[in-house]
């Protein structure tokens, strides 16, 4: 019974510590509750198991009252101390929003350089047509010359006027869609007038014809492809091109006679072509010509009736034999055999005795025959 009691007790003095006001009626009901501690024994005594539970089930809600005031003071000051450091993040993001905002980044951003105006089509056309017809009435010249001084100086005039036209379309504004066609006719325009002056004859042997040099030249080829290209954009580069011709392969046949003399001897002459080329050989006495014989590469071709006397032998090797000018148009050389040929005929007891000589163009082992290289103003014509 006293260890109940003094349990008891114990919880009457801490609920009592725990309230705060009322501090003098609290000491008057110590005193009584002292004075009548046998009556309160004694009751206690009496009182039932379910009764001292009841008593301290109504007790204990008002014990822990207290402790629910106190965790929920901490969790007050815990929700209190989250909610400082949110408040200081949203007060320093907004205070560094305007500085590195779209808005001040707008504001500081530099304008964009507007677009370069394309060129006036109407315009380049104009330019297109001043460069080219200078050029065009140049061209229009050679394509009617004839073949020689006049030829000559229609292409000299011709190149000098394509690479003043390559200079004014490099100047010239074009149109976007026609840059890349402007400056491929431009190019075009350089070689053609490259073209032009290496294909003037220098009125020598073995003269290419100018014509032919052209119709192998890259110049007009690009020209035109450079011209189509501008067209298909519908800007006018057309040009009138002159004339070309293709190369030739004129050979006559084997054996004949270029040129030939009055011929009444008994020598003859024997001539073996073995180089890769044609070959005109030519016998001269002095100054004067005696014939000349066409000799096809790989064959062998003879003369009859030489006359007696002393020979200076020239032979010529080559492609398209131009009679006209009675040379070799491509691959020419010109050379003489460094001997003289000596044609005799004698008579003698039973008959005549005549000279027979055979001449071999291409060097062979063991022959006795040297050769020379002419300039192609002293080979005979």
């Amino acid at each position: 019974m006293s260890g109940d009691t003094g349990g008891f007790g114990g919880l009457m003095v801490r609920y009592t510590s725990a309230r705060t006001t009322d501090r003098a009626p609290a000491d008057t009901d110590r005193t009584a509750a002292n004075t009548g501690r046998t009556s309160a024994d004694t009751s206690r005594t009496s009182a039932s198991d379910g009764s001292r539970t009841a008593a301290a089930a109504l007790l204990t809600p008002r014990f822990r009252r207290p402790r629910r005031a106190g965790r929920a003071t901490a969790l007050g000051a815990a929700a209190l101390a989250l909610a400082l450091p949110l408040a200081a993040c949203s007060s320093d993001g907004g205070s560094h929003e305007p500085a590195g905002g779209a808005g001040s980044s707008a504001a500081g951003a530099a304008p964009s350089p507007s677009p370069t105006p394309s060129a006036d089509p109407d315009a380049y056309r104009r330019a297109l047509t001043g460069a080219l017809s200078p050029l065009d009435s140049a061209l229009r010249t050679v394509d009617g010359a004839r073949e020689g001084t006049s030829l000559n100086k229609a292409l000299e005039t011709a190149a000098t006027r394509a690479e003043a036209a390559a200079d004014a379309l490099q100047t010239a504004a074009a149109p976007d869609d026609a840059l890349a066609g402007n400056s491929q006719l431009a190019t075009a325009l350089r070689a053609l007038g490259q073209d032009l002056r290496s294909a003037r004859g220098n009125g020598g042997r073995c003269a290419t014809s100018p014509r032919v040099e052209l119709d192998t030249a890259h110049g007009p080829q690009s020209v035109k492809a450079a011209g189509r290209a501008l067209k298909a954009l519908g800007y006018d580069a057309s040009l009138r091109l002159p004339r070309t011709e293709r190369a030739r392969h004129r050979r006559p046949a084997n054996g004949t006679f270029v040129r030939d003399g009055s011929r009444g001897g008994l020598g003859r002459l024997t001539i073996n072509n073995g180089t890769s080329s044609d070959a005109v050989v030519t016998l001269t006495r002095g100054t004067r010509t005696a014939f000349s014989v066409y000799v096809r590469k790989g064959a062998k071709a003879t003369v009859r009736s030489v006359n007696s006397g002393s020979y200076t032998v020239y032979f010529t090797t080559g492609e398209d034999w131009n009679g006209r000018k009675s040379s070799f148009t491509r691959g020419c050389s010109f050379e003489k055999f460094d001997d003289r040929a000596n044609f005799r005929t004698v008579r003698v007891a039973g008959g005549t005795q005549y000279t027979v000589l055979t001449f071999t163009l291409n060097k062979v082992f063991g022959g006795n025959a040297s050769t020379s290289t002419v300039p192609p103003g002293e080979f005979p014509s």
